[in-house]
């Protein structure tokens, strides 16, 4: 059995409600739960979970043998400052919303899931794949989460009525989530991109407290990320492997990206 990370679902791992309490008092609790937790997996030949960033604790699997590797992702943790917000920009990102503003491309929040996955689809064949998002799991995704009110879909259109660009995210009480994006790879220097994640930012600071642009480990992916002023969290990737077949199969893999 392989307990991993699915698609669509950046984070898993334990999830631990926040006690106020006295700070040796909750890791003691951490320890007593995540050890429970531990004993209750089912056998597995591989786990392998991102934790989300707010777990700092992984020790108690460490004793029982798991591996931790530390990822980034990028955040914005305060909202409410528009100005602050914009003048934390790296100036190329303010220059492509200009440039996108004074070709007249409008941030649309009226299209559906299949205009955004159009995008989405685009993006894939340029890096010659079928897709990035599976279809059927984003539809499913996206049609609970319209039905609870915690998802919007902005997407760049130009004069012509092409679509540029499109920025999915999704949300909670706490905080914002860039699930997905896409773009027209013809039209991908028009700024568009930039300018629908500050309309997503904008919006995002209506609904919730912070900006999590879920990622990325890819170094152009993490420029882009860093443009727009967010901070550096990290989080923990924690794995055991008690197969010989799947320790063989990531040794080849771990080779292959490093080559």
């Amino acid at each position: 059995m392989y307990l991993g990370t699915t698609k669509l679902t950046p984070y898993l791992g334990p999830w631990l409600k926040p006690h106020k309490t006295k700070y040796a008092n909750q890791i003691g609790t951490e320890k007593k739960v995540m050890q429970g937790l531990i004993d209750e997996l089912p056998s597995f030949s591989c786990y392998e979970q991102s934790w989300t960033p707010l777990l700092t604790n992984w020790m108690p699997f460490y004793w029982r043998d798991y591996k931790q590797m530390t990822k980034y992702t990028y955040t914005l943790p305060e909202l409410k400052d528009k100005e602050a917000l914009w003048a934390g920009f790296l100036e190329k990102v303010r220059t492509d919303i200009r440039k996108a503003e004074k070709a007249k491309i409008v941030v649309r929040d009226d299209l559906s899931i299949e205009d955004f996955l159009g995008l989405a689809n685009m993006t894939a064949q340029r890096q010659g794949m079928d897709n990035i998002y599976p279809d059927q799991l984003a539809r499913r995704i996206d049609q609970v989460c319209e039905a609870n009110d915690c998802r919007k879909i902005f997407v760049a259109q130009g004069e012509d009525g092409r679509l540029h660009a499109g920025v999915y995210i999704v949300w909670d009480d706490n905080c914002a989530y860039y699930l997905m994006g896409g773009g027209d790879p013809s039209l991908r220097n028009s700024g568009a991109t930039s300018l629908c994640m500050w309309h997503a930012i904008q919006y995002a600071a209506v609904v919730t407290n912070e900006f999590n642009f879920l990622g990325s480990m890819i170094e152009p992916i993490e420029r882009f990320f860093r443009g727009f002023g967010a901070k550096q969290a990290p989080y923990f990737c924690v794995s055991k492997v008690n197969s010989f077949k799947f320790k063989v199969i990531r040794s080849i893999m771990n080779r292959y990206m490093k080559s």
